[in-house]
């Protein structure tokens, strides 16, 4: 089974890769639609009880905040994956400032969330790292990383 977790600021392009990705072979885990952490506690339990394929869909900007996930994976004897949202700030800007309502984060929320971003390693348990980059014209460019310590 594969628990995948994104990581990236908001507005980098995570539930749309999501939804042109995974959205027919994975359950989406994400506290934009859950709102609340118990929520998302249920969720992923449920998924992991029922060794049930899934992607967490939020920022995930720290080692902390991604270990919980990937040591909850691991008991469950999941591949985990990680999925990092290289983004550039302006064309991340640009994306959320089409947003409204609640999905519309404030600037400050985003570059507060940059701030804060480690690049996810192998060191915190990943078996597979990737690096996401979204060129201006919506393609996506997807590289697998080597298991080599290597800079994003």
């Amino acid at each position: 089974m594969q628990a995948i977790i994104f990581c990236g600021i908001q507005a980098s392009g995570k539930s749309t890769f999501y939804k042109e990705h995974f959205f027919q072979t994975h359950v989406r885990i994400s506290l934009d639609l859950l709102r609340t952490r118990h929520r998302e506690q249920v969720f992923l339990a449920a998924c992991l009880k029922t060794q049930q394929r899934f992607v967490v869909d939020n920022t995930n900007p720290t080692v902390l905040e991604r270990q919980k996930y990937i040591e909850l994976a691991k008991e469950a004897r999941y591949e985990v994956i990680g999925y990092f949202f290289e983004a550039d700030i302006a064309l991340a800007l640009a994306r959320n400032s089409l947003r409204s309502g609640r999905q519309y984060v404030p600037e400050k929320g985003i570059f507060g969330t940059r701030k804060r971003l480690q690049p996810p390693t192998f060191s915190e348990g990943f078996d597979q790292l990737y690096l996401v980059r979204q060129d201006q014209g919506g393609s996506w460019r997807v590289e697998l990383q080597s298991a080599n310590p290597v800079a994003f």
